[in-house]
């Protein structure tokens, strides 16, 4: 007796479409993967090029930042904006750039600063400081370089500064520091009250 295998059919799966289905969900899960990296560089990248983060060492700073702290720095401050008096800027060492120094300027451009009787002078006007540890003991006297700034700790008495090795290039600055982000307890935007004359 003849058959005709014709006529039987039998249901297959499509090996071939089930794992081309699997290579495409591996495929796109690969390219989320590199498309997230690739975000997250770039956005790693712009956010360093217009800040920095770095951490206080040593007591110059104090009462305004203590050692340990963790500050943002706005490296576009002066991008769009001059430098001001009060200011507090992280910038290279002179003496040796490869250190960062973070430290309040005293002096522009051009100015004359005198630190004598325990008091600062800026073009002969007494500066009224209430963010000082403490009345300098020392005594000097500069004539700031026209692309420099003549910068203080405000820890005046415990501070390697302007008073000891000179003025800060101007393009030794890295920018302003502007935000404590650690620790916690003293998150915040730093306060950076402008040195004025006293009336």
């Amino acid at each position: 007796m003849e058959h005709n295998l014709d006529h039987f059919h039998t249901e297959t799966i499509s090996e071939p479409q089930e794992t081309e289905e699997k290579r495409s969900g591996f495929m796109r899960f690969v390219i989320d993967v590199v498309e997230t990296l690739i975000l997250s560089i770039v956005l790693f990248a712009a956010i360093n090029a217009v800040s920095a983060r770095i951490r206080v060492d040593g007591a110059s700073m104090e009462p305004t930042l203590q050692s340990g702290e963790f500050v943002i720095v706005n490296k576009l401050a002066y991008l769009f904006g001059e430098p001001t008096t009060g200011d507090v800027i992280v910038f290279h060492f002179p003496r040796d750039p490869g250190q960062e120094y973070i430290k309040r300027i005293i002096g522009l451009p051009g100015d004359r600063v005198e630190i004598k009787n325990g008091e600062v002078y800026v073009n002969d006007q007494v500066l009224d400081e209430d963010y000082i540890a403490a009345s300098p003991v020392y005594e000097d006297i500069l004539e700031v370089p026209g692309d420099s700034l003549f910068v203080l700790g405000d820890n005046r008495n415990n501070s390697s500064d302007s008073h000891n090795w000179g003025p800060v290039p101007l393009d030794y600055v890295i920018g302003k520091a502007t935000f404590v982000y650690w620790p916690p307890t003293e998150w915040g935007v730093l306060d950076q009250p402008t040195a004025s004359a006293a009336p």
